[in-house]
């Protein structure tokens, strides 16, 4: 004979178990402490400033700036 199922308990246990799925991607894609943010943004801004070290002087008449 087949197990005896509630299927409201079944509901809700299936309900609860999307919601932690769901909030353990939303965990893992945005959960960073600050010093992670901090130290990602430094080397954000390093990277630009070496790059921009690296430019060549842009032509005065190009409206993009964009070096000759």
């Amino acid at each position: 004979m087949a197990k005896v199922v509630n299927l409201n308990r079944f509901r809700k246990d299936k309900a609860r178990s999307e919601k932690r799925a769901l909030g353990d991607s939303n965990a893992a894609k945005f959960g960073r402490t600050k010093s992670e943010r901090t130290r990602d943004e430094m080397e954000q801004s390093a990277a630009e400033r070496h790059l921009d070290g690296h430019r060549r002087d842009a032509d005065p008449e190009d409206p993009k700036g964009d070096p000759a």
